[in-house]
């Protein structure tokens, strides 16, 4: 016996399908759910087996699938009217159970029965396929705890992408108080990130992500953070990582994560989302890491520690570090920081930012990044950074140079 939820948010195929399924003599329709969170009040009981819900249901995210799981419960998603490819990426997304068309109830019933239900992805789509033309890079910029300079780093590397022609988004992931607005002298009542939270729920950050970024310029976009770090709790989990999916496939994205790398495991249903996850989201989800550290004593200790927890975080991935507020006082060499780094992680580069605090002061003071402060020491040292982390963005006449320099 195979007992069913049913969410169908008022959909035609609603009562043809519990026709159907009325006459089956191993279903039994335990209830007609009104939403997600009856969908999943209902599920918490453990008494169902299988949920038929509408693909375009509100509220039906990678959370809800987690916590239907959790609770034995497998998931039929039924598509809309929509594009069938759009459908086919929501529900890889969220990670339903099958996807399966409208216009067939006995079908449907089917795959309800049976349980065997087939991957809502094709296999020829797997995560080894050609990325498509026109995705942008998905930059996380991350660094330990003590402020070593990470929403200066994010600001400054999108802001140089965008003035180099490149279509960037610079989204403020940080969940313990993010400062990207703030940097850059934008002035919004609404946050960006809230706004992409409610439309994930919704379904429909694909459709209306245009509405969430604020425009710097006809390159440049940022998607502004928390207005207070206690509203972290109306993001939920998978909410960052499709913003920062959908902000890609516009062009590359900058992400100015938070400190932590903890990963909090919530409860049950009532309990709150972990803090956390918005810079886990943002860390996972990355093309490249960039580890932002200080160069005193303090900070490169934990430089050190935060390379090992983000090493176990990433497999062992290959990060890039920048090292912040170099000086010739520490008395240390370059050669010697970057000897003492590599032996915490992968490096695909090591970079150093001198300590041009009259540079960063005036950028903050007029609400733009060290980027755009004129030929300073500090924005000289950025280009290098930049041209490592997206190639493609080198202008022409530089690249020529460097193919000289390879040939001799």
């Amino acid at each position: 016996m195979v007992v069913v939820l049913v969410v169908a948010a008022g959909a035609a195929w609603e009562s043809p399908l519990l026709e159907v399924l009325g006459g089956r003599s191993g279903v039994v329709v335990l209830r007609r759910c009104v939403d997600i969170e009856d969908l999943l009040a209902a599920s918490s009981a453990g008494q169902a087996d299988a949920a038929v819900v509408a693909l375009d249901t509100p509220g039906l995210d990678q959370a809800a699938m987690d916590l239907l799981r959790r609770h034995q419960v497998r998931v039929v998603a039924v598509s809309g009217s929509g594009s069938p490819e759009a459908a086919r990426t929501r529900a890889a997304r969220i990670g339903v159970d099958a996807l399966t068309p409208a216009d067939d109830p006995a079908a449907i019933a089917d795959l309800v029965e049976s349980g065997d239900l087939p991957t809502a992805v094709p296999a020829d789509e797997d995560d080894d396929g050609p990325v498509p033309a026109g995705v942008g890079r998905i930059i996380a910029v991350w660094g330990p705890a003590g402020a070593p300079g990470r929403t200066t780093v994010a600001t400054a590397v999108a802001a140089e992408l965008g003035r180099r022609g490149a279509h960037t988004t610079l989204v403020d992931a940080d969940p313990y108080g993010g400062a990207v607005s703030q940097h850059l002298g934008v002035l919004d009542e609404v946050s960006g990130l809230l706004s992409a939270a409610r439309l994930t729920g919704d379904g429909a950050l694909e459709s209306g992500f245009p509405t969430v970024p604020r425009a710097l310029s006809d390159r440049l976009a940022v998607v502004t953070g928390l207005p207070r770090p206690d509203r972290y709790v109306e993001v939920r989990p998978g909410v960052v990582e499709h913003l920062l999916e959908v902000a890609a496939t516009r062009g590359h994205v900058v992400a100015d994560t938070g400190f932590s790398l903890e990963d909090e495991h919530g409860g049950d249903l009532s309990s709150r989302p972990g803090r956390n996850h918005l810079t886990l989201g943002a860390v996972d989800v990355a093309d490249e890491v960039v580890v932002v550290g200080s160069a005193d004593p303090v900070g490169l200790s934990r430089l050190a520690r935060g390379l090992v927890e983000l090493r176990e975080r990433r497999a062992g991935a290959p990060v890039r570090v920048v090292v912040n507020r170099m000086r010739s006082s520490l008395t240390w060499s370059e050669r010697e920081i970057v000897g003492m780094v590599e032996g915490f992680a992968r490096l695909a580069g090591v970079h150093f930012l001198p300590d041009d605090r009259a540079t960063a002061d005036r950028a903050l003071l007029t609400g733009s990044s060290v980027a755009e402060t004129g030929d300073t020491d500090l924005a000289r040292a950025l280009g290098p950074l930049v041209d490592a982390l997206v190639p493609s963005s080198v202008p022409a006449h530089r690249r020529e140079r460097r193919r000289v320099r390879l040939r001799r």
